[in-house]
């Protein structure tokens, strides 16, 4: 069987072994096919559905949604809808996010502007 080796997918995607042995328990990554010797075989699909996976963990989505949408994946094109709207969903969380650290860094950016004026910090009391 071609594909993939746990070693591989590992060196490609910076997940671990252990990771994707635990994606496969959890049901996020259905179980790789295997080769003549029994070891893991990952697909190029395998490849696709980890590399998503990754992005959208890197935003914050929570294991059981990964899941859903993994669920809803292997289902097949008549869960595009539901697919859809479970990411819209998670877009919104990522713009409110980046909202908020915008809003840190306008916080961050005042403060480097103060320092690199020489202002004491005691003149800005409501912002320490």
């Amino acid at each position: 069987m071609d594909g993939y080796t746990i070693a591989e997918v590992a060196e490609q995607t910076g997940l671990t072994a252990h990771t994707l042995r635990y994606y496969e328990r959890a049901g996020l990554l259905s179980p790789p096919g295997r080769g003549s010797n029994g070891h893991r075989r990952y697909s190029d699909g395998d490849m696709g559905m980890l590399r998503i996976l990754t992005r959208l963990k890197g935003t914050g989505m929570t294991i059981q949604e990964m899941r859903r949408y993994a669920e809803l994946c292997r289902v097949g094109p008549e869960t595009y809808e539901a697919r859809r709207v479970l990411l819209e969903e998670h877009r919104q969380l990522v713009l409110d996010r980046i909202a908020a650290l915008q809003e840190d860094l306008q916080a961050i950016e005042h403060k480097i502007k103060i320092y690199a004026a020489g202002e004491a910090p005691g003149r800005d009391l409501a912002r320490p």
